[in-house]
């Protein structure tokens, strides 16, 4: 009997539906098997549950082009069907919408003709042929058979240099001697590929075939040199929805080439740019579906027409946006990361002059109150370049394991002051909630981010529903171009019912600089920062968002199997920076002549003795007179030729007691393993203040008494 409950079907309709002789499956909006009957489990592999695109591929080839198209159209329409030629013979594909649900109900009907000879190719006028992965030939039917004058054994035999790829041309062995001829290549399953044959004429631009467009397995389209559809079979006309208006134009039903289609043809009708793809959008077709055109020309008693060769391209194309968006966050990304690195520069050197200004300017001074205004302003710049270095991926994550439900609990508070008193906050959870792992303070400010971002979005009054559950994921989850694996996850999502986000816009959100908001309502990093730090935790970050309706963000954390860690201890209270005069040697290096002008001389200010090189180069020969003794050295990570951990282990060869603190603006994955590997060492972030950096390098000094 059929497999899993199914609630789309009443009781009279079981019986039927059972034991129809199609193969007749129940499919969910998410193109999830939800039963199946006798038939279909005979002919199709798998289990309830399985995506039907995934079971149908074992039965045909771009299983998941003809599902997206069928399913797209019964969801207009509420019924499609399709025609398929597969191995195992013909087959037509009908997907139909169950009255009053969103189910579809899609059936599986056997059109091959099985009173005649099985293999279907039997029929056929053009010759064809079929090879295993060894090159053996499997299959000959009786045009090829007649065309090299019996049965072949091997790929060898047929070709003395065998065509790779289709439309390509290649030299036969036939019975009457060599013949050149064009293949059609079809690979199959198993291992097994399909030729079909067409002979090329003495003229190498003319190409003759043997029987009608019909006998190929792939789309193909007759076109005159003005681009008129004379002939498409019947895959091609499935494809793309054509009608049976014999005067429709090929750019009637394809779009997108980059220059006028007219010209293309023209080309092709004297030879140029033949057998060169294009791919185009489809005019009549599913939305957004493309198809891949490669033209070939045909001469018969001096007339031209034209063979377009047609194959599904929305995948491929897909895939490309995919990969260029990928492109395009990486490329961001590292921008962003060099920027932030160069803006903690120029940070470092602003706040650092500002703090010797200071220390010449008493509280009571005019000057003064300017001075603070530089350094908190220095300060927030700090704060956005922190942002950034967020969504390069770029910063430290302190990695524990959490339970999301006790972090929203300790947020809630903060959260409610955020939202204000006219907004409503409402958190639901899963009572069986599993563990994740990141970084509790960088979590929190996504969910600050998000929750903000729904406030604006309110205008003032409205509820945000923050939720959280399990979800567990049997087949990747394909959507907005990433792909998240199969597997156990935690589900965060934070939804609103406010202003929302137009269609056009949506795609932007998180790149960094974009926002929604008004000039000077947002600095548009809040969104990329909540990407980074959900990227850099291994998980996913998706909105969803209609204009007038609100807008949802939902976050797939992996799940960690181990126990959630009991709360740290509170951290004993910061020590308090020590300003006192201090004593010893340091070799300053540092590239930035105004972060080594500022670092030179607040050390010196401090009492310490300073000795300055621009690289590591200049450093190392420093190091090469034995009279001078450093107490300590200060480098700066990323510099130009060597780095700093690298000088670093270098001149420890010679002084293996080196003290070292090393700064940066940002220390990328590998230097920062580096600086932890080298020991007695220490770590300043840049920006930072005249009294943090001589702390830190007195700390370190006396941490070695």
């Amino acid at each position: 009997m059929r497999r899993g409950a199914n609630s789309t079907l009443d009781a009279a309709s079981e019986n039927l539906f059972a034991f129809d002789p199609r193969a007749m499956l129940i499919v969910d909006t998410a193109g999830a098997v939800k039963s199946s009957n006798v038939a279909a489990r005979k002919l199709l592999d798998g289990n309830i549950g399985d995506p039907l695109d995934k079971m149908l591929g074992k039965l045909m080839s771009n299983a998941s082009a003809i599902v997206f198209r069928l399913q797209a159209k019964a969801s207009r329409t509420d019924m499609a069907h399709e025609d398929v030629i597969t191995r195992l013979g013909r087959f037509r594909l009908t997907a139909h919408r169950v009255a009053g649900g969103e189910d579809l109900v899609w059936s599986i009907e056997d059109l091959s003709d099985h009173g005649t000879a099985r293999h279907s190719a039997e029929r056929l006028s053009l010759p064809m042929f079929t090879i295993g992965g060894s090159g053996a030939v499997l299959f000959m039917n009786e045009a090829m058979r007649k065309l090299v004058g019996g049965r072949a054994k091997n790929l060898g035999a047929l070709f003395a240099e065998p065509p790779r790829k289709s439309g390509e041309r290649a030299t036969l062995s036939g019975e009457k001697g060599p013949m050149e001829v064009m293949a059609v290549i079809v690979p199959g399953k198993l291992g097994r590929t399909e030729y079909f044959l067409a002979p090329v004429t003495e003229d190498e631009s003319s190409v003759q075939p043997i029987g009608s467009l019909e006998d190929f397995p792939v789309a193909l389209i007759e076109l005159d040199p003005e681009g008129r559809i004379i002939e498409a079979n019947r895959l091609a006309g499935s494809l793309l929805e054509l009608g049976d208006d014999n005067t429709q134009l090929l750019s009637d039903v394809v779009e997108g080439l980059g220059r006028p289609l007219a010209d293309w043809l023209s080309d092709a009708s004297e030879g140029k740019g033949l057998h060169r793809p294009e791919v185009l959008k489809s005019r009549s077709g599913p939305d957004e579906m493309y198809v891949q055109v490669t033209l070939g020309r045909i001469i018969n008693d001096g007339d031209v027409s034209l063979i377009a060769l047609i194959n599904d391209a929305t995948e491929l194309k897909s895939l490309e946006a995919q990969f260029v968006q990928s492109q395009k966050m990486q490329a961001i990304g590292q921008l962003a990361g060099g920027v932030a690195h160069d803006f903690n520069n120029l940070l470092t050197a602003i706040s650092g002059h500002c703090d010797l200004l200071m220390l010449r300017h008493d509280p009571g001074d005019p000057d003064f109150a300017d001075l603070e205004q530089i350094n908190q302003n220095a300060n927030r710049a700090a704060s956005l370049v922190g942002q950034l270095l967020a969504f390069s991926r770029k910063q430290n994550l302190q990695l524990e394991v959490l339970d999301m439900r006790d972090t929203l609990s300790d947020l809630t508070h903060l959260l409610n002051r955020l939202v204000g008193a006219q907004i409503n906050l409402r958190l639901t959870h899963d009572p069986n909630l599993m563990s994740v792992r990141a970084d509790r303070r960088q979590l929190e400010q996504v969910l600050m981010n998000l929750v903000v971002n729904a406030r604006d979005a309110l205008g003032g009054s409205g509820e945000i529903a923050i939720e959280t559950r399990n979800l567990k994921l049997t087949s990747e989850l394909k959507r907005d171009r990433a792909a998240v694996p199969a597997g156990d996850y935690v589900v965060v999502k934070v939804t609103d019912d406010g202003c929302g986000i137009s269609s056009e816009k949506l795609p932007k959100i998180f790149e960094p600089f974009y926002t929604t908001k008004k000039t000077g309502d947002g600095t548009g990093l809040g969104l990329s920062t909540a990407y980074g730090i959900i990227k850099q935790s291994g998980g996913f970050i998706f909105a969803d968002s209609e204009l007038g309706k609100g807008t949802v963000f939902t976050i797939y954390f992996p799940t960690f199997d181990k126990p959630v860690e009991p709360p740290k201890e509170a951290k004993a209270p910061v020590t308090q920076l020590d300003t006192r005069p201090a004593a010893g040697m340091v070799l300053l290096v540092e590239d930035e002549a105004p972060v080594r002008a500022f670092a030179s001389r607040a050390l010196k200010y401090r009492g310490f003795q300073v000795m300055e090189a621009d690289c590591a180069e200049a450093a190392l020969a420093l190091l090469e007179d034995k009279d001078l003794d450093f107490d300590i050295v200060l480098t700066d990570v990323i510099m130009p030729g060597m780095d700093g951990p690298t000088w670093v282990k270098q001149a420890r060869e010679d002084r293996p007691d080196m003290r070292v603190v090393f700064m940066s603006g940002y220390a990328d994955g590998s230097t920062l393993e580096e600086q932890i590997s080298v020991p007695n060492s220490v770590f300043l972030a840049k920006p930072f203040s005249l009294d943090e950096l001589t702390s830190t390098v007195r700390r370190h000094l006396m941490a070695a008494a």
